[in-house]
């Protein structure tokens, strides 16, 4: 151990670690050589900006190219559209529908005078039990509107096994006239089940004073604007609002009517209302109110009323009366889309109807070829001889020609024994189908055409087009479409 006045010993010392002295920092000297180059530098990354910008601009300029390059294209397709419309005849006016009732006439008073004085009436007043309530005070009509409603009126003349003539007056006028839809209902009710009242032997079981017959009948439809007789506008013309001002057609009552003449043609046995003429003339009136499209929602209705017409006829008289019948429709309506509409609406599964149909179709198609009278190897010969190659052939009505031709063979039971019409009908379908090429741009030729009318319901009459060449495939398998 050293002591303090020992010298220190360095060699064993540990050497201290100084850090080294900085450099002197030399400053650069900026020369011209760097200046230029540094704005060379500065001047390429401008550029390289601009021709970055410049890229996007023309890309920016490419789309709007295209975009009216698309426009054009766009606008050259729709006049090209437009053109081939006009070639291939775009009135597709497949829609049925003809304004059967115009405007109407003013109601008859609903109230009858000699009602006071009926008998049932006083009966009922004179009552004991009437008597203690009161009802005694209330006027005739007024006390039977109640009757009517709660339908005593009815088992009070069937207990009586009489109705007398003002109360049967005022009980049609009611169903017929009233505004009020509980009385009209209530009214039909009532004479429904008069006429319909017999006994366990199947005898009449009620004394009639008053029966309303044809001419009642026939001047109520009138009243309601009813008439063929005076040009028709399509009901397409007109809106379907019946109460409105420029949609005129019949009241709400035209329901009671349609279901009145029902039960007309289906007492024939026990009550002589309708003569066969009067059965024929009220049968066409059926037919032609299916044309009014403001009575679609009444179709079944309708469609119940011509069954029971088509029934009310003996059978001695059918075979004149349907062809009558027939007739009248041919003579009165329009040989278009129409007269379609009024076949097919004869819709029934019996042989009467089906017999009808057919007499129908066969008396439009008289009219399409202005002939009065023809057997079936001339109507067909007229159809088959139709060249549909010449240019001026007019193929809406050739449409119509096989839809009428098509439901007069088809329902036609005398027909179907003879070979030779199948085979100039099969000759014909076939003429057409090979003859009318798929391609062909003229009005209803092959064209696919919606099935649907104007305001959007299905027609029943086009079934899935009105293209010729559909309706030769949708009656024949053989004749298909390219």
């Amino acid at each position: 151990m050293t002591g303090y006045d020992d010298p220190l010993d360095l060699e064993f010392e540990e050497p201290l670690n100084f850090p080294p002295a900085l450099a002197n920092k030399k400053k650069k000297v900026i020369g011209l050589d760097d200046l230029l180059a540094d704005y060379y530098e500065e001047k390429s990354k401008v550029v390289e900006r601009e021709a970055k910008r410049a890229k996007k601009k023309a890309k920016y300029d490419s789309d709007e190219d295209m975009d009216e390059r698309e426009k054009e294209f766009h606008d050259q397709v729709d006049e090209i559209e437009k053109t081939m419309g006009h070639l291939s005849g775009d009135e597709d006016a497949f829609v049925w529908g003809l304004q059967v009732f115009g405007n109407q006439e003013s109601f008859p008073p609903l109230q009858v005078d000699e009602i006071e004085s009926c008998e049932l009436l006083q009966c009922v007043r004179n009552d004991e039990v009437n008597s203690m309530v009161g009802l005694e005070a209330q006027k005739g009509a007024t006390f039977l509107e109640g009757l009517l409603k709660n339908g005593w009126l009815l088992n009070l003349v069937s207990t009586r096994h009489h109705l007398e003539s003002p109360i049967a007056a005022w009980t049609f006028y009611l169903m017929l006239y009233s505004p009020n839809e509980v009385l009209r209902r209530n009214a039909y009710d009532f004479w429904s089940g008069v006429l319909r009242l017999k006994d366990k032997a199947g005898n009449l079981r009620i004394k009639l004073n008053w029966l309303p017959n044809y001419h009642q009948l026939k001047r109520a439809i009138e009243i309601y604007g009813f008439g063929l007789d005076v040009p028709a506008r399509l009901s397409s013309d007109v809106g379907m609002d019946a109460t409105g001002s420029e949609s005129p057609g019949p009241p709400q009552n035209i329901r009671y009517w349609i279901k009145y003449a029902s039960v007309c043609f289906q007492v024939r046995e026990t009550w002589q209302i309708l003569s066969t003429s009067e059965a024929e003339d009220l049968t066409f009136v059926v037919i032609t109110l299916f044309l009014d499209r403001v009575l679609s929602g009444l179709s079944i209705c309708l469609h119940e009323c011509l069954i029971a017409a088509v029934s009310y006829f003996k059978d001695d008289e059918w075979q004149a009366s349907s062809q009558k019948i027939a007739e009248n429709l041919a003579s009165r309506l329009p040989n278009d889309v129409n007269c379609l509409r009024v076949v097919e609406s004869i819709s029934g599964v019996d042989a009467r109807s089906k017999h009808l149909r057919s007499a129908v179709a066969f008396q439009f198609l008289l009219k399409c070829f202005e002939k009065k009278q023809a057997d079936a190897e001339e109507i067909l010969e007229l159809l088959t001889s139709t060249n549909v190659k010449d240019k001026s052939s007019d193929f809406y009505k050739m449409y119509v020609h096989l839809s009428l031709a098509e439901n007069w063979l088809l329902y036609d039971l005398l027909l179907k024994n003879k070979p030779v019409i199948c085979q100039m009908w099969g000759l014909c379908l076939r003429n057409f189908s090979c003859n009318i090429s798929s391609t062909d741009m003229r009005s209803h030729a092959s064209k696919e055409l919606p099935s649907n009318d104007q305001n959007g319901d299905p027609s029943p009459v086009v079934r899935s087009s009105s293209s010729v060449k559909t309706r030769l495939a949708s009656i024949c398998p053989f004749c298909s479409v390219d």
